[in-house]
């Protein structure tokens, strides 16, 4: 076995775009065959942009909820974070997802500790929680309990790999504020679903109480949507951030 290595502590997630098929013409000539039939070809097959003379189908599109244009396109994204925003996301039945497994492989000492911006305190009832800045005390104490529980558990976790026990039992001491890595790979539709649940934002038709660290997560992803398709995106935000 090789030296193990050394532990590191992070309060970030990564979102990579690693490839995508999606464009606000995907929607337009999904839409279109409804009336056009095989005279849509012909655009779909050219790929053309969407221009702003098509805002106005994209946006009755997303207003009156006809949602199946919005399928016709993928987006596949790299995410790293801790196991338990993982077990979140997979709460959405509305992605095709693989995860490193730690059969397989020796996981990486790599561990997610709260950072000092993040609110700590809960207060409300329940749907409708805020979250609260902690006092210098309570970051403090956060900060050096998920170090000092982390750093143990990785210890023992191999001491029994050292001592010769197989990866799938060694890892059950492993807390979930361990990294994982995955792909996730959704359509339009899926992923303003997935946004609309897992970002906070005024002024939406349903307002959302997503945990933070999901919330970065989807944050980064929003932002690769909007490069992508900013015809629908926009619509999605003028019409309440409401998934078609």
């Amino acid at each position: 076995m090789t030296e193990p290595a050394e532990i590191q502590f992070r309060s970030d997630v990564t979102v990579e775009l690693v490839r995508a098929s999606a464009h606000d013409s995907d929607v337009l000539f999904a839409a279109r065959v409804s009336t056009q039939g095989e005279q849509t070809l012909e655009a779909a097959a050219a790929g053309d942009e969407a221009t702003a003379r098509d805002r106005g189908l994209i946006n009755y599109l997303m207003r009156d909820r006809h949602g199946s244009p919005f399928e016709h396109n993928s987006m596949t994204f790299y995410v790293q974070a801790p196991i338990f925003v993982f077990r979140e996301f997979m709460r959405h039945r509305i992605a095709s997802y693989n995860e490193e497994s730690g059969r397989y492989r020796e996981l990486n000492p790599v561990f997610y500790v709260p950072g000092p911006e993040r609110n700590l305190v809960q207060v409300g009832k329940p749907g409708a929680y805020e979250f609260l800045p902690g006092t210098p005390e309570q970051t403090a104490l956060v900060d050096a309990e998920v170090r000092a529980v982390c750093e143990a558990a990785y210890a023992s976790y191999q001491r029994m790999l050292a001592a010769g026990i197989a990866r799938e039992v060694a890892r059950a001491v492993l807390p979930v504020t361990i990294y994982s890595s995955m792909y996730v790979t959704m359509n339009a539709r899926s992923l303003m679903n997935f946004l609309s649940l897992r970002t906070k934002r005024e002024g939406t038709h349903f307002p959302s109480f997503p945990q933070r660290e999901i919330e970065m997560v989807a944050e980064l992803m929003e932002h690769h949507f909007a490069e992508l398709m900013p015809l629908t995106f926009e619509a999605f935000n003028a019409n309440g951030r409401v998934a078609p």
